[in-house]
């Protein structure tokens, strides 16, 4: 599902298209700094879950989940399938309502703030949510623009993934299912999130691919960015991790080093 804010005025699209997609790439809008005035700028947890239940629709899909998650962290959340995984990122995002325990994200109450935390996340899931009928730099644009990121920004993003010269001149519906991923990771760092929810990441890349998005998310990292990803590709997933959660019918287990 798509979940975004209102556009900027920069936006070159009009704002019935921002609400007519259903996708799994949400990019949050307006800039981290701007968005709310009750975000912590002390170093206190990015993600902060207590006991939490979450529900979709009535049934609950965490159970009772607690996990921390520090800033600079790259957090890898291992489970079999129907574990939670995916509904753990999407709390995170606050696309799933918190009905039991205490969850706060960047700062933020999810009980009473999830759209602020839509604001401050970007979170990619299974399917890549692009455009067809739009090439490679209009796609990212659009998300870029719709966050406030800037042309140079949204340039360099499609650089860092290997989407510049003729290639980002391609519309959507031509590329490869790599590139397309790597379509969809641009846009979500051309707005620089500060916590990166990453589902599969690394689905659908070759090892090109694969060693670009591990360059980005380390350098994200490092430049103060957290990420929590869920993956099935341990070979790939645990050299890239600081940390690992497992998780099972909804509830998580403590971090561990890797």
């Amino acid at each position: 599902m798509m979940i975004c804010g209102r556009p900027s005025s920069r936006s070159v699209f009009p704002v019935r298209v921002l609400r007519s997609v259903t996708t799994d790439l949400i990019v949050g809008v307006g800039r981290v700094q701007a968005v709310s005035d009750s975000v912590s700028t002390t170093m206190e947890p990015v993600v902060h879950f207590l006991d939490v239940v979450a529900v979709h629709g009535r049934f609950p899909v965490l159970t009772g989940a607690s996990l921390t998650v520090d800033p600079h962290e790259i957090v890898l959340v291992q489970g079999p399938n129907g574990a939670g995984k995916t509904s753990l990122l999407r709390s995170c995002a606050g696309l799933l309502p918190i009905v039991q325990g205490s969850a706060r994200v960047l700062g933020l109450d999810l009980a009473v703030d999830r759209r602020a935390v839509r604001a401050l996340v970007g979170m990619l899931g299974h399917t890549n949510g692009l455009y067809d009928d739009l090439s490679v730099a209009e796609n990212v644009r659009f998300w870029g623009r719709s966050a406030g990121a800037s042309d140079t920004e949204i340039t360099a993003a499609m650089g860092e993934l290997g989407l510049g010269g003729r290639l980002s001149l391609v519309k959507a519906v031509k590329l490869s299912a790599g590139q397309r991923r790597r379509c969809a990771l641009a846009a979500v760092l051309a707005r620089r999130p500060k916590l990166w929810l990453l589902d599969e990441p690394h689905a659908g890349l070759d090892a090109q691919g694969r060693d670009l998005l591990d360059d980005v998310l380390r350098r994200a990292a490092a430049a103060g960015a957290t990420v929590l990803f869920a993956s099935h590709e341990l070979d790939r997933a645990m050299p890239l991790a600081d940390r690992v959660v497992r998780i099972d019918g909804g509830r998580m287990v403590e971090p561990r080093p890797c």
